[in-house]
């Protein structure tokens, strides 16, 4: 199961998630977490003007909160490991990927 993301994209497979960014001029970074260690989800949807997100939370991480800046606004900031922006078409993918990870979480 596949979501692709703003300069990234999410993966789920076999109870791991992938979480791939790749920024502008950069190598790829995959961030990879277990369905079975995160402690909650948290989907935005997009709409077609502003991007929303996936954001998963794992124990012992720091909860990035939504940025406000104009550009940026209303998403966790790309640094975020735990996160990743996604576009208006992306809305379906990921909500069913979230909801085979809330239902690997048990």
């Amino acid at each position: 199961m596949d979501v692709k993301g703003v300069l990234g994209s999410i993966s789920y497979e076999d109870g791991w998630i992938t979480i791939t960014k790749k920024e502008v001029g950069k190598q790829a970074r995959n961030f990879r977490l277990r369905a079975a260690d995160v402690t909650g989800t948290r989907l935005k949807p997009a709409t077609r003007l502003f991007h929303g997100y996936v954001q998963f939370l794992v124990p012992g991480a720091q909860v990035a909160a939504e940025s406000k800046s104009m550009i940026t606004g209303g998403r966790p900031p790309y640094s975020d490991e735990h996160s990743l922006s996604i576009p208006h078409k992306s809305n379906d993918a990921a909500a069913k990927l979230v909801a085979a990870v809330e239902q690997a979480r048990g």
